[in-house]
């Protein structure tokens, strides 16, 4: 019970904001670094010298780094998320087959038979053809 006495309701909110601001700063560290990996615009002494920067003086070399490359960052971000959807909707392309499906064969036998081009019969071995 003297613990509670100790530790009054004002701490507890200072406590936890002090952990809500420690858990901002990791993730702003966290991003810089991804961005400073991520930069094609920078050589490898320009990511090096900002990692020691970062590194040494942490809060003040993020914030250095927000002013200076802050515009670059979210740029670097839509790129990222640009290729990551070109290169899912590739992947989803070639999966499905978006031309030349089993669906898309049988569509156009289905248009060839009732406009008159192929028989009934001719429809029936397509059909076997593409489903086998």
């Amino acid at each position: 019970m003297t613990l509670a006495a100790d530790y009054p309701l004002l701490e507890v909110f200072l406590t936890i904001l002090w952990f809500f601001l420690f858990v901002v700063w990791l993730m702003l560290l966290f991003h810089v670094i991804a961005d400073i990996f991520r930069s094609h615009d920078m050589g490898g002494w320009a990511k090096a010298a900002w990692l020691i920067l970062i590194f040494v003086l942490p809060i003040l070399g993020i914030l250095i780094y927000l002013i200076a490359r802050g515009d670059k960052m979210s740029q670097h971000a839509v790129e990222d998320a640009q290729a990551q959807e070109a290169a899912f909707r590739s992947y989803v392309q070639e999966t499905a087959g978006s031309s030349g499906g089993t669906s898309d064969q049988l569509a156009l036998l289905a248009s060839l038979r009732e406009s008159g081009v192929i028989t009934d019969a001719e429809f029936e071995q397509g059909k076997a053809k593409i489903l086998a």
